[in-house]
């Protein structure tokens, strides 16, 4: 505007001075300097003429761009109204599917809940869409801050969406591997033609982490040693138990050496021959007699079956078919499918004969366990998972003894009896690495078996001083 008006008095004073220098009179002219002072004022009024026309220029495009601007942000507001009612919306849907999948929980409606799901996946996935769509249309179109309060707030308000759809996600995929291993299981349970690696709890393998096609006798030996390591776990979590429920440790030694004493009075079982740090010893003793007991029947005498005496080829076959389809499987698993097969009955039979009424309640202040297994089911207990390891063991060993033919031979050492290291092995070291000439056994531990190719098994003894 100064400019303006320094122009205007420029022009002023040009007239002025053309006016005062060449007065108007009628007739008067002047020929040397009328051309010269026409092409000034020309020039002076061409200056302010222009000057006032981009003045004009300048206004006129100042206004069309700000009608321009409220209407770019009049339609920026109806935009992010539109966007902000489809959010509410999508969010009121989401809410509404949310609560039928929880309402198809209890009572559990499978189709209604699948329903339910898709729902919920279909408002979160719009919701995405709502997200990107905010992205590019406003995010872009900020460039700086002015938006940036409204993209964090969406931000918040989407993102626990966002992160429920994630953990939808991650469930979904763990539902659906845990459906695949329940499918390989059942197939495994049912047609009994799985075959893999069986691992003991001590991660000892039978037969070196291979399935046999064929009974032998040296796969009988190796699932004896499994047989072996799953009782002396066993044995010392019973120890420790017993021990938290302040047993009189010596009292049940000295009970379970009068059983095992084929003959004996009082005054053989006064004294105990076992030593103070070989309870365990006594406590395993006790557990192999009862979960062998039965071992030379073909079903350990749980019914009256002959099949191995009237279809004898047939029976070892089936055996070992048997032997090889559950060596690879997890006892609680199978007993969770199958609890009333034959190895679940032979498992409950084992656990009434081991865990006596009183020795549960002291050990656990209840009978629970005793309950389950009365009614057909299998506890989901550490206790009882140790117990299944070893029930198993020995149910694969008595699946390979009536595989072989001819069977192995099963004997068990006698209390006083002397020492055959053929037979016999000591569960006690000695430093000399021999057993000493005067030893005799104390009581068996565990029995021994004779193999039709002459090898033998060695029964596990607890030896003593004969003196």
């Amino acid at each position: 505007m100064a400019n303006k008006v320094s122009n205007f008095s420029d022009l002023i004073q040009r007239v002025a001075a053309s006016c005062l220098l060449h007065p108007l009179a009628a007739g008067r002219h002047d020929p040397g300097d009328a051309p010269e002072n026409r092409a000034v004022e020309q020039e002076a009024y061409d200056e302010y003429d222009s000057e006032e026309e981009e003045d004009e220029e300048r206004e006129g495009l100042r206004v069309w761009e700000e009608s321009q601007g409220e209407g770019r942000a009049d339609n920026r507001v109806m935009e992010m109204e539109m966007l902000m009612s489809e959010v509410f919306e999508t969010v009121s849907s989401m809410k509404r599917a949310y609560v039928s999948l929880q309402e198809a929980h209890c009572p559990w409606d499978s189709d209604k809940m699948r329903m339910a799901d898709v729902a919920v996946v279909s408002e979160l996935r719009r919701l995405g869409v709502l997200r990107e769509r905010f992205r590019r249309k406003v995010g872009r179109r900020a460039g700086g801050s002015a938006h940036g309060p409204v993209a964090a707030t969406l931000r918040e308000v989407v993102a626990p969406y966002e992160a429920a759809m994630e953990d939808l996600k991650r469930a979904v995929k763990a539902s659906e591997v845990e459906v695949e291993n329940l499918k390989e299981k059942l197939k495994s349970a049912t047609s009994l033609t799985k075959k893999g690696r069986f691992q003991s709890k001590k991660k000892v393998s039978c037969s070196q982490g291979q399935v046999a096609t064929l009974p032998a006798p040296d796969l009988f030996e190796g699932t004896m040693g499994v047989v072996k390591e799953a009782s002396k776990s066993f044995t010392a979590m019973l120890l420790s138990l017993m021990r938290s429920a302040h047993w009189d440790i010596a009292a049940a030694v000295r009970s379970i050496e009068a059983a095992t004493a084929a003959t004996g009075t009082a005054a053989d079982t006064a004294i105990s021959v076992v030593g103070a740090h070989h309870a365990k010893y006594a406590l395993e003793s006790y557990v192999c007699r009862k979960i062998f007991q039965g071992f030379d029947h073909e079903t350990f005498y749980m019914d009256g079956s002959l099949s191995s005496l009237l279809h004898p080829d047939q029976y070892r076959r089936d055996c070992f078919a048997q032997y090889r389809d559950m060596k690879a499987m997890d006892p609680v698993e199978l007993l969770g499918i199958l609890p009333t097969c034959h190895f679940g009955k032979f498992c409950t039979k084992k656990y009434l004969a081991i865990v006596h009424p009183k020795m549960e309640e002291s050990l656990f202040g209840d009978l629970e366990h005793r309950r389950q297994v009365l009614a057909g089911n299998h506890p989901r207990s550490h206790f009882y998972s140790e117990f299944l390891g070893l029930a198993k063991a020995v149910w694969l060993l008595h699946l390979l003894a009536f595989s072989l033919d001819p069977p192995p031979s099963h004997f068990e050492a006698s209390r006083g009896a002397d020492f055959h290291p053929r037979y016999m092995e000591s569960v006690i070291r000695y430093s000399s690495g021999r057993v000493q000439p005067d030893q005799i056994v104390g009581f068996p531990v565990s029995p021994g078996f004779k193999l039709g190719n002459g090898s033998v098994v060695k029964a596990r003894v607890y030896l003593v001083s004969r003196s």
